[in-house]
Protein backbone atom coordinates (compact mmCIF):
# COMPACT_ATOMS: atom_id res chain seq x y z
CA UNK A 1 0.00 0.00 0.00
CA UNK A 2 1.76 3.56 -1.06
CA UNK A 3 2.13 5.72 1.89
CA UNK A 4 3.33 9.34 2.73
CA UNK A 5 6.82 9.97 4.34
CA UNK A 6 8.05 13.52 5.33
CA UNK A 7 5.13 15.10 5.44
CA UNK A 8 3.85 14.26 2.05
CA UNK A 9 7.72 15.08 0.43
CA UNK A 10 7.81 10.93 -0.61
CA UNK A 11 5.39 8.77 -1.16
CA UNK A 12 6.06 4.79 -1.20
CA UNK A 13 5.84 1.47 0.04
CA UNK A 14 6.76 -0.38 3.49
CA UNK A 15 6.61 -4.25 3.30
CA UNK A 16 6.87 -6.00 6.70
CA UNK A 17 7.07 -4.14 10.47
CA UNK A 18 9.53 -1.93 12.11
CA UNK A 19 12.36 -2.04 12.34
CA UNK A 20 13.14 -0.70 8.54
CA UNK A 21 16.36 -2.62 7.97
CA UNK A 22 16.57 -2.42 4.00
CA UNK A 23 16.27 0.85 1.73
CA UNK A 24 15.45 -0.08 -2.11
CA UNK A 25 16.39 2.85 -4.33
CA UNK A 26 14.98 2.25 -7.72
CA UNK A 27 16.66 3.68 -11.00
CA UNK A 28 16.17 6.82 -13.35
CA UNK A 29 12.00 6.69 -14.98
CA UNK A 30 11.64 3.79 -12.91
CA UNK A 31 9.81 3.52 -9.04
CA UNK A 32 9.21 1.87 -5.98
CA UNK A 33 6.97 -1.36 -7.81
CA UNK A 34 10.53 -2.65 -9.42
CA UNK A 35 10.98 -4.23 -5.97
CA UNK A 36 7.73 -6.23 -5.52
CA UNK A 37 9.39 -8.85 -6.49
CA UNK A 38 11.72 -8.54 -3.92
CA UNK A 39 8.98 -7.91 -1.33
CA UNK A 40 7.45 -11.07 -2.35
CA UNK A 41 10.51 -13.37 -2.11
CA UNK A 42 10.98 -11.53 1.26
CA UNK A 43 7.78 -12.96 1.92
CA UNK A 44 7.92 -16.04 0.95
CA UNK A 45 11.69 -16.54 2.65
CA UNK A 46 10.97 -18.21 5.82
CA UNK A 47 14.29 -19.48 6.64
CA UNK A 48 15.57 -16.03 6.68
CA UNK A 49 13.26 -15.50 9.08
CA UNK A 50 13.13 -11.85 7.94
CA UNK A 51 9.36 -11.85 7.00
CA UNK A 52 7.70 -11.18 10.17
CA UNK A 53 10.51 -8.62 11.91
CA UNK A 54 12.06 -6.92 9.05
CA UNK A 55 10.57 -3.75 7.24
CA UNK A 56 11.63 -3.02 3.85
CA UNK A 57 11.33 0.57 2.70
CA UNK A 58 11.16 0.94 -1.17
CA UNK A 59 10.56 5.03 -1.56
CA UNK A 60 9.31 6.60 -4.94
CA UNK A 61 12.91 8.82 -5.29
CA UNK A 62 11.47 12.53 -6.24
CA UNK A 63 10.33 13.40 -9.53
CA UNK A 64 9.45 9.69 -9.93
CA UNK A 65 6.03 7.14 -9.03
CA UNK A 66 3.98 9.34 -7.09
CA UNK A 67 6.47 11.79 -5.41
CA UNK A 68 6.67 14.96 -6.88
CA UNK A 69 9.92 16.58 -8.09
CA UNK A 70 12.30 18.65 -6.55
CA UNK A 71 11.62 22.24 -7.37
CA UNK A 72 15.37 23.06 -8.16
CA UNK A 73 17.57 20.57 -9.92
CA UNK A 74 19.33 18.31 -7.58
CA UNK A 75 22.32 15.98 -7.88
CA UNK A 76 22.93 12.84 -6.27
CA UNK A 77 23.81 14.30 -2.78
CA UNK A 78 20.80 16.32 -2.91
CA UNK A 79 19.05 12.59 -3.35
CA UNK A 80 21.10 11.00 -0.24
CA UNK A 81 20.47 13.95 1.86
CA UNK A 82 16.51 13.07 1.47
CA UNK A 83 17.13 9.44 1.88
CA UNK A 84 19.08 10.38 5.52
CA UNK A 85 16.25 12.05 6.78
CA UNK A 86 13.82 9.74 5.77
CA UNK A 87 15.96 6.89 7.26
CA UNK A 88 16.11 9.17 10.32
CA UNK A 89 12.41 9.12 10.94
CA UNK A 90 11.85 5.70 9.94
CA UNK A 91 14.36 3.65 10.84
CA UNK A 92 16.39 2.76 14.60
CA UNK A 93 19.43 1.20 13.09
CA UNK A 94 21.59 1.57 10.29
CA UNK A 95 20.33 -0.37 6.94
CA UNK A 96 21.01 -2.75 3.86
CA UNK A 97 20.83 -0.14 1.05
CA UNK A 98 19.96 -1.33 -2.31
CA UNK A 99 20.40 1.02 -5.09
CA UNK A 100 19.89 -0.08 -8.60
CA UNK A 101 20.63 2.21 -11.64
CA UNK A 102 20.14 5.80 -10.21
CA UNK A 103 19.21 4.63 -6.81
CA UNK A 104 22.91 3.22 -6.81
CA UNK A 105 24.53 6.64 -7.46
CA UNK A 106 22.50 7.70 -4.52
CA UNK A 107 23.21 5.22 -1.96
CA UNK A 108 27.10 5.28 -2.35
CA UNK A 109 26.39 9.13 -2.00
CA UNK A 110 24.07 8.03 1.16
CA UNK A 111 26.64 5.94 2.61
CA UNK A 112 29.71 8.01 2.28
CA UNK A 113 27.76 11.26 3.90
CA UNK A 114 25.84 9.18 7.05
CA UNK A 115 27.73 6.12 7.17
CA UNK A 116 25.95 5.67 10.79
CA UNK A 117 22.75 4.95 8.24
CA UNK A 118 24.28 2.29 6.16
CA UNK A 119 25.13 -1.04 7.20
CA UNK A 120 26.01 -2.28 3.75
CA UNK A 121 25.50 -1.42 0.32
CA UNK A 122 24.15 -3.68 -2.18
CA UNK A 123 24.44 -2.07 -6.17
CA UNK A 124 23.25 -2.77 -9.44
CA UNK A 125 23.26 -1.40 -12.84
CA UNK A 126 25.05 1.69 -11.41
CA UNK A 127 26.66 3.72 -13.88
CA UNK A 128 29.34 4.92 -11.07
CA UNK A 129 32.56 4.96 -13.47
CA UNK A 130 32.00 6.38 -17.29
CA UNK A 131 33.01 4.65 -19.94
CA UNK A 132 35.15 6.12 -21.29
CA UNK A 133 37.58 5.47 -18.01
CA UNK A 134 37.49 1.43 -18.77
CA UNK A 135 40.04 1.36 -21.38
CA UNK A 136 39.77 -0.29 -24.84
CA UNK A 137 36.66 -2.87 -24.29
CA UNK A 138 34.76 0.28 -23.06
CA UNK A 139 35.99 2.33 -25.56
CA UNK A 140 35.07 0.03 -28.20
CA UNK A 141 31.42 -0.40 -26.54
CA UNK A 142 30.98 3.18 -26.55
CA UNK A 143 31.56 3.64 -30.30
CA UNK A 144 29.37 0.81 -31.29
CA UNK A 145 27.02 2.15 -29.17
CA UNK A 146 27.37 5.53 -29.29
CA UNK A 147 26.28 9.18 -30.53
CA UNK A 148 25.74 9.52 -34.16
CA UNK A 149 28.27 11.76 -36.58
CA UNK A 150 25.07 13.99 -37.22
CA UNK A 151 24.50 14.38 -33.15
CA UNK A 152 28.21 15.51 -32.66
CA UNK A 153 28.72 17.27 -35.52
CA UNK A 154 25.40 19.27 -34.38
CA UNK A 155 26.81 19.95 -30.72
CA UNK A 156 29.93 21.13 -32.10
CA UNK A 157 27.47 23.62 -34.61
CA UNK A 158 25.70 24.89 -31.55
CA UNK A 159 28.61 25.36 -29.64
CA UNK A 160 29.76 27.84 -31.72
CA UNK A 161 25.90 29.65 -32.37
CA UNK A 162 25.65 28.09 -36.03
CA UNK A 163 22.76 26.16 -34.77
CA UNK A 164 19.60 27.64 -32.45
CA UNK A 165 18.29 26.36 -29.50
CA UNK A 166 15.35 24.91 -31.11
CA UNK A 167 17.00 22.87 -34.00
CA UNK A 168 19.61 21.69 -30.94
CA UNK A 169 15.90 20.26 -28.84
CA UNK A 170 15.53 18.31 -32.01
CA UNK A 171 18.67 16.37 -32.38
CA UNK A 172 19.07 15.83 -28.92
CA UNK A 173 15.38 14.19 -28.98
CA UNK A 174 16.44 12.58 -32.22
CA UNK A 175 19.93 11.20 -31.48
CA UNK A 176 20.59 11.86 -27.87
CA UNK A 177 19.70 9.13 -24.99
CA UNK A 178 16.16 7.45 -23.73
CA UNK A 179 16.21 9.24 -20.70
CA UNK A 180 17.24 12.55 -22.53
CA UNK A 181 14.17 12.86 -24.26
CA UNK A 182 11.64 11.45 -22.05
CA UNK A 183 12.64 13.89 -19.00
CA UNK A 184 11.68 17.37 -19.01
CA UNK A 185 11.67 20.21 -16.91
CA UNK A 186 13.84 20.42 -13.88
CA UNK A 187 13.84 16.42 -14.25
CA UNK A 188 16.43 16.89 -17.40
CA UNK A 189 18.34 19.45 -15.51
CA UNK A 190 18.41 16.72 -12.92
CA UNK A 191 19.70 14.14 -15.61
CA UNK A 192 22.22 16.09 -17.17
CA UNK A 193 23.47 17.37 -13.54
CA UNK A 194 23.95 13.95 -12.43
CA UNK A 195 25.61 12.39 -15.98
CA UNK A 196 27.88 14.85 -15.06
CA UNK A 197 29.28 13.74 -11.36
CA UNK A 198 32.01 12.09 -10.84
CA UNK A 199 31.96 9.12 -7.45
CA UNK A 200 35.84 7.97 -7.58
CA UNK A 201 36.41 9.58 -3.92
CA UNK A 202 33.09 8.06 -2.65
CA UNK A 203 33.81 4.60 -4.17
CA UNK A 204 37.32 4.26 -2.67
CA UNK A 205 35.94 6.10 1.03
CA UNK A 206 33.22 3.43 1.17
CA UNK A 207 33.88 1.84 4.61
CA UNK A 208 30.50 -0.14 4.53
CA UNK A 209 30.46 -3.98 3.68
CA UNK A 210 29.57 -3.72 -0.49
CA UNK A 211 27.99 -6.24 -3.30
CA UNK A 212 27.67 -5.67 -6.51
CA UNK A 213 25.11 -7.67 -8.47
CA UNK A 214 25.08 -7.51 -11.86
CA UNK A 215 23.60 -8.54 -15.29
CA UNK A 216 25.94 -9.91 -17.54
CA UNK A 217 23.63 -8.88 -20.52
CA UNK A 218 23.13 -5.61 -18.67
CA UNK A 219 23.62 -3.13 -22.37
CA UNK A 220 23.24 0.29 -20.06
CA UNK A 221 25.56 -0.49 -17.72
CA UNK A 222 27.74 -3.09 -18.75
CA UNK A 223 29.65 -5.40 -16.70
CA UNK A 224 32.88 -3.78 -17.50
CA UNK A 225 32.00 -0.56 -14.93
CA UNK A 226 30.96 -3.42 -12.30
CA UNK A 227 34.29 -5.13 -12.18
CA UNK A 228 35.92 -1.24 -12.22
CA UNK A 229 33.53 -0.32 -9.42
CA UNK A 230 34.63 -3.52 -7.70
CA UNK A 231 37.94 -2.51 -8.01
CA UNK A 232 37.68 0.85 -6.14
CA UNK A 233 35.88 -0.05 -3.13
CA UNK A 234 37.55 -1.61 -0.44
CA UNK A 235 36.38 -4.98 0.08
CA UNK A 236 33.68 -5.22 -2.31
CA UNK A 237 32.46 -8.51 -3.86
CA UNK A 238 30.80 -9.10 -7.16
CA UNK A 239 28.38 -11.57 -8.13
CA UNK A 240 28.02 -11.91 -12.33
CA UNK A 241 24.11 -13.22 -13.05
CA UNK A 242 24.75 -15.06 -16.51
CA UNK A 243 21.47 -13.86 -18.94
CA UNK A 244 20.37 -10.89 -17.04
CA UNK A 245 19.79 -8.01 -18.39
CA UNK A 246 19.75 -4.10 -16.61
CA UNK A 247 16.61 -4.42 -14.35
CA UNK A 248 18.30 -6.74 -11.78
CA UNK A 249 15.70 -5.87 -9.08
CA UNK A 250 12.99 -7.13 -11.71
CA UNK A 251 14.50 -9.77 -13.59
CA UNK A 252 16.50 -11.42 -10.62
CA UNK A 253 14.82 -10.48 -7.52
CA UNK A 254 15.69 -13.90 -5.86
CA UNK A 255 19.83 -13.22 -6.33
CA UNK A 256 19.35 -9.70 -4.98
CA UNK A 257 17.38 -10.75 -1.50
CA UNK A 258 19.94 -13.87 -0.81
CA UNK A 259 22.95 -10.76 -1.31
CA UNK A 260 20.61 -8.55 1.12
CA UNK A 261 20.43 -11.41 3.49
CA UNK A 262 23.55 -11.83 3.70
CA UNK A 263 24.75 -8.61 5.03
CA UNK A 264 21.68 -7.95 7.38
Amino acid sequence: MLRSFLGGELFGEIFGVQPIKVLALHGWGRDHSDYAALLSKAADDKAAALASDCGILAPDLPGFGATPPPVTAWGSKEYADLMARLLDSEAGEPVVVIGHSFGGRVAVRLAVSRPDLVRSLVLTGAPLVRTAQLGNSGKRRRKQGGVTLAYRLGRRLYKIGIISDDYMEKLRRKYGSYDYAHATGVMREILVRQLGENYADDLMGIACPTWLVWGMEDREVPLEIAREVDKMIPGATLTELPGVGHLVPVEAADALWKVACKLL
